[in-house]
């Protein structure tokens, strides 16, 4: 598969403080240099298969090594990664 998108929500349960968990996520994707968009409720993640999963995965661990949480992923093969056509062509070329 040559690349993917996905959509990543985590929630943290049962803690005081939420950031560390949500933190958490956000370094492990930095550390795995996967390009992402971050929102308000989720956060938009892009790139070759074979770096994202392994990412989201250790942005699990990392959470959860904080607490517990519910990680919700949304995965598509078929959607454009930001700042490209669905054809794959940078926008604006």
């Amino acid at each position: 598969m040559p690349g993917i998108t996905a959509q990543v929500s985590l929630y943290p349960l049962r803690q005081d403080d939420l950031s560390p968990s949500i933190d958490a996520v956000t370094s492990a994707l930095v550390r795995h240099g996967i390009e992402r968009q971050t929102g308000a409720m989720s956060t938009l993640v892009w790139g070759d298969d074979e770096k994202v999963f392994p990412a989201l995965v250790d942005a699990f661990r990392e959470a959860a090594a904080r607490g517990h949480v519910v990680m919700v992923v949304t995965m598509s093969n078929a959607c454009p990664w930001p700042g490209k056509s669905a054809s794959g062509k940078e926008s604006g070329s």
